[in-house]
C-alpha cells in the first residue's frame, strides 16, 4: 500500500481538529464525528486538551484513501507549542494548510508555514469554514499571496454563500459536488463561470509549468493534474481547495487532492534501518517512542543504535497508532510513523539505526525558551521527588529546560510562553501526583554590545608543575544587528595555529552564557582575534580555549552594554465600541502599535506585559474580545 504522511497546520481554532475528525469518518476509520466543543475528539485526547479546547500535543492517526494509507498528525496552532510543530514537520512529506474562511492568513497560520518552508515540505490549502458570516474565498485567498508570498493556484469555486454554502465545483474533474443529508452529489459542471475559472486555471498553471505551456489549447484533466502535482513539489503554486469541516462539506476532494498532490515517501525497505525520534510519550502502559522510517525495516526484537547517545535500544513492540490507542504491528518499512515501546533513554531528535551502518539524521530545530517559572514541592518530603518528576517532563518536550538558579538556589522551568508553561506544570501534576508551588512567569532578558572595544589583549598562564598552560590573544568585539553571534580571525603568519583559533572560538562562545550586566546571554556581537601568540611547549587548544572565555570576559566588561527584553506581534480583535480602551491598555503595557482597524489592532508589546492578558482582555471586554500572539524577536528593555 501507497503512503501519505501529512500534518494538518494552522492557527489556533481554524478548524484542524474538526477537519481531520471529519477525515477519519469519510475514510471510515471512525463510526462517528468527533466534535471538538463536546471533547469527543480522537486526536484531543489529553484531559488538558478537552479542558480548554484547543490542541496541545501533536497526534498520530492512520486511516486508508484510494489504496493509499494516510498518516496524520493533527498538530497545534497556539504559538506557545510550536515546538509540537517543529518535530511534526521534520518527519512529514506533505502538509494541509487550513486557513480560516472568514480571517484568511492569521499571525500563527504564517508562522507554521515558514516552519514548513524550513524543512522543504510540500502543502496544499484548504480555506475552510465559508459556511461562517464573512466568509469569503477570494479575500482569504488574497491574503495567502500577499501574507505568505506563494501563488494560490484555486481548484475550487464554492457553491452558494456563508449558510448557503452546500457544495464546490471541482475545476480540474469539472465536476459540480454537493451535499445534503450526509451524502455526496455529483453533477457535470458545465456552467460559464465554471468553464471561465477553469480556463483561469489553466493559464495561471501554464505561466509556471512548461509541459502545461505546451498543452494550453487543449489541456486535459490529466495534464492539469500532473502538473499541479509538479508544481505543489516545486513549491511554485499552492493548490488551494475550500468547504466546512464542520458541515462535512469538501472532505472527500481534499482527501483525493492529498493522493493526487502530495508526495509519497522513498526510502528502500530492504536497506539498513534508519529512524528518527520525533517524540516522546509517557502513556499508562510504558514509555512510547515515536518514529519516522526513513529506510530499512524495523521489527519486534530488532536491537538498534542510538548513534548521537552511542547506545544500544531494544525495540520490544512496534504499534500503529491511532491517537491514544495503538494496534501492534510486526513491523515499521520505510516510509513508516510508528509508535515503538521498550525504548528506555532515546529522545526526540536521536537518530535510530543498527551499529554496523550508524547513522545520524538532522535533528529538529529547538526553540530558545522565553519564558521561566520557579517550581519547588509544596511539602518537604516530596522534594526529592521534584527532579525525577521534571526530569520526565524534559524528556517528553524537549522545549522545555531546567536549570538551578545560582542566586537564589530556586528551581527554573523554563518554556515558550505562559500557557506552555501552565500545561507543563499541570501535567506534572497529573502524571506525578506531586504538589507544587510554582512563581510568577519571568522572560528570558538578553544582554548586548552597543559599543565594542578594540584590541583587548588576554594572556592565559598556568603553571602547577609538568607542562603549564599559556596562550595570548588579541580580541576586537563590535556589536552585530540581531541576536547572532559572529567570530572571525585576521591572524597572520600563522601566528596562531588554525586548531588553536578553533579552540579560541569555542571558548568566546562559552562566555556569552552569562553577560556583564546581570547574567543573562549574550547576543548581537562580533568577535574577531586579531593576534596571538604561542609558547613552544606550553599552548595547548585547552590554553587557547581559556584564553577565548576569560578573554571576551573581560572585553564585555570594557563594551558598552544594553539589556534586551523578548518582544510578541500582538493582534487584539475586539467589537469597536471597546478599540479606544484596546489602544490605551496596549500603551500602557508599553506596546507599539502597527497597524489598526474597525475591529483589530496590531501591536509589538514586550512579552512580560502579557502575562493575564487574556483574563483581563475578556474583562475589559465582557467576553468579547480575543488576541494572538507570536513571538517577534528582542528590542532594547525600558
Amino acid at each position: 500500500m501507497r503512503i501519505r504522511n501529512l500534518g494538518i497546520l494552522a492557527h489556533v481554532d481554524a478548524g484542524k481538529t474538526t477537519l481531520t475528525e471529519r477525515i477519519l469518518y469519510a475514510t471510515g476509520a471512525t463510526y462517528k464525528r468527533g466534535e471538538v466543543h463536546d471533547g469527543t475528539t480522537v486526536t484531543d485526547f489529553d484531559p488538558q486538551e478537552r479542558d480548554r479546547g484547543i490542541t496541545i500535543f501533536a497526534a498520530a492517526v492512520s486511516c486508508d484513501w484510494a489504496g493509499h494509507r494516510l498518516n496524520l498528525i493533527d498538530t497545534p496552532g497556539h504559538v506557545d507549542f510550536s515546538a509540537e510543530v517543529e518535530r511534526s514537520l521534520r518527519v512529514l512529506d506533505g502538509a494541509v494548510a487550513v486557513f480560516d474562511g472568514v480571517a484568511g492568513v492569521e499571525p500563527q497560520s504564517e508562522s507554521v508555514w515558514r516552519q514548513a518552508d524550513r524543512y522543504g515540505v510540500p502543502r496544499i490549502a484548504f480555506v475552510n469554514k465559508l459556511d461562517r458570516a464573512g466568509a469569503d474565498l477570494g479575500a482569504a485567498v488574497g491574503s495567502i499571496r500577499e501574507r505568505l508570498g506563494v501563488e494560490p493556484l484555486v481548484v475550487q469555486l464554492p457553491i452558494g454563500r456563508e449558510d448557503g454554502f452546500r457544495g464546490v465545483v471541482d475545476l480540474v474533474g469539472m465536476r459540480q459536488l454537493s451535499w445534503a443529508d450526509g451524502e455526496l452529489h455529483e453533477a457535470p459542471a458545465t456552467g460559464p463561470e465554471a468553464v471561465a475559472a477553469r480556463r483561469r486555471l489553466e493559464e495561471a498553471v501554464a505561466e509556471r509549468h512548461a509541459g502545461a505551456l505546451d498543452a494550453l489549447a487543449d489541456m486535459s484533466d490529466a495534464t492539469l493534474r500532473a502538473a499541479l502535482r509538479d508544481l505543489t513539489l516545486s513549491g511554485d503554486g499552492v493548490v488551494v481547495l475550500c468547504g466546512s469541516a464542520y458541515r462535512n462539506r469538501g472532505v472527500e476532494p481534499l482527501l483525493d487532492a492529498v493522493v493526487d498532490y502530495l508526495p509519497g515517501p522513498a526510502g528502500d525497505p530492504a536497506a539498513d534501518p534508519a529512524a528518527l525520534v520525533f517524540k516522546v510519550h509517557a502513556a499508562r502502559t510504558g514509555r512510547l517512542t515515536y518514529v519516522r522510517v526513513y529506510e530499512g525495516t524495523l521489527r519486534k526484537g530488532d536491537v538498534v543504535w542510538d548513534a548521537g547517545a552511542g547506545r544500544t535500544e531494544r525495540i520490544a513492540r512496534v504499534l500503529r497508532v491511532q491517537a491514544d490507542r495503538h494496534t501492534e504491528v510486526d513491523r515499521a518499512a520505510a516510509g513508516d510513523i510508528v509508535a515503538l515501546a521498550g525504548i528506555k533513554a532515546s529522545r526526540a531528535g536521536a537518530t535510530l539505526s543498527s551499529r554496523a551502518a550508524p547513522v545520524l539524521l538532522e535533528a529538529p530545530a529547538t526553540a530558545e525558551p522565553l519564558v521561566s517559572v520557579a517550581v519547588e514541592a509544596r511539602r518537604s518530603a516530596d522534594a526529592p521527588k521534584l527532579p525525577a518528576v521534571l526530569a520526565a517532563l524534559v524528556d517528553e518536550d524537549p522545549s522545555l529546560t531546567v536549570r538551578t538558579d545560582q542566586e537564589t538556589g530556586q528551581t527554573l522551568l523554563s518554556g515558550l510562553g505562559e500557557l506552555h508553561l501552565e500545561v507543563a506544570v499541570e501535567k506534572m501534576r497529573q502524571a506525578s501526583g506531586l504538589a507544587v508551588t510554582v512563581g510568577r512567569p519571568q522572560v528570558a532578558y538578553r544582554e548586548t554590545v552597543v559599543r565594542g572595544v578594540t584590541g583587548m589583549l588576554y594572556r592565559h598562564v598556568k603553571q602547577v608543575g609538568g607542562a603549564g598552560q599559556f596562550a595570548h590573544v588579541v580580541l576586537d568585539v563590535e556589536p552585530l544587528p540581531g541576536t547572532g553571534f559572529e567570530f572571525a580571525s585576521a591572524v597572520t603568519g600563522g601566528r596562531v595555529p588554525r586548531e588553536y583559533v578553533r579552540a579560541v572560538e569555542a571558548g568566546c562562545r562559552e562566555a556569552l552564557a552569562e553577560g556583564p550586566m546581570c547574567g543573562h546571554r549574550v547576543v548581537g556581537l562580533r568577535v574577531t582575534l586579531t593576534d596571538g601568540l604561542t609558547h613552544p611547549k606550553d599552548s595547548s587548544e585547552l590554553a587557547f580555549r581559556a584564553a577565548g572565555r576569560f578573554g571576551l570576559r573581560a572585553a564585555l566588561r570594557a563594551c558598552g552594554m544594553a539589556l534586551l527584553e523578548p518582544v510578541a506581534e500582538v493582534t487584539v480583535s475586539a467589537p469597536a465600541d471597546a478599540l479606544g480602551g484596546m489602544l490605551g491598555d496596549l500603551a500602557a503595557r508599553r506596546g507599539q502599535v502597527t497597524a489598526s482597524t474597525v475591529r483589530a489592532v496590531t501591536a509589538v508589546v514586550p512579552l512580560a506585559e502579557l502575562f493575564g492578558y487574556a483574563t483581563q482582555l475578556r474583562s475589559r471586554t465582557r467576553g468579547r474580545g480575543t488576541f494572538t500572539s507570536r513571538p517577534a524577536g528582542y528590542r532594547p528593555a525600558a
